[in-house]
């Protein structure tokens, strides 16, 4: 198993992804996330951690998506809005999620940030719930741009490594959806859920 990168240090530091990296297919955009600095910006100081683990939602036709059929209200409204904003969901009555808003408006696609390796001083991010605990991300947030100095994405030329495809993780009872390979992560310690024996490599 790999281990997790480097993030002990000094921040990292590179390009601030912008609208137009989230501006287009969205499992492209999942794929490309894998390997970016996701940061949050504190009083006084930032938090960060690597992304490893993320799924792809696909809109109106995706029965796991919160837009499947259309559906539109103020929960998903962010979603039908510009690409790279933030949609931030509250769910179980317990956690918040944190999803990257792609393509053009009036398509409601996302990606849903799983997991991270977390940088210094950041609790666990194995999960989504977790990860948005670690770096105080909340429904405040819903709706805002990816970009500094509250919540952005930075593209500090991390090596790749190899890139795997599974099913998503709690989407049972949504028909031949609950078995697309729309979740994309690296091997990593720090993952929601360890690779199963029988994944699905891509290149």
């Amino acid at each position: 198993m790999a281990g997790a990168s480097d993030l002990n240090g000094a921040m990292p530091s590179g390009m601030v992804l912008n609208q137009e990296f989230f501006e287009r297919d969205t499992i492209e955009v999942a794929r490309d996330l894998l390997g970016k600095v996701l940061v949050r910006g504190m009083p006084g100081h930032e938090r960060w951690g690597r992304i490893v683990e993320v799924e792809a939602y696909l809109g109106p036709d995706d029965q796991a998506a919160h837009s499947f059929g259309g559906h539109r209200s103020p929960r998903t409204e962010a979603m039908f809005g510009h690409a790279g904003h933030a949609y931030v969901y509250f769910t179980y009555g317990m956690h918040h999620c944190l999803c990257f808003v792609t393509r053009e408006p009036g398509v409601p696609q996302a990606v849903l940030a799983r997991a991270l390796e977390p940088g210094p001083g950041v609790g666990r991010c194995s999960g989504p719930g977790l990860l948005c605990r670690a770096l105080d991300i909340d429904r405040n947030l819903n709706g805002v741009p990816l970009s500094p100095p509250n919540i952005y994405i930075i593209d500090d030329g991390e090596p790749p490594r190899r890139v795997y495809e599974t099913a998503r993780v709690g989407v049972h009872g949504t028909g031949d959806w609950e078995h697309k390979p729309l979740r994309f992560c690296w091997d990593s310690p720090h993952l929601s859920r360890p690779l199963p024996r029988a994944f699905r490599a891509v290149d």
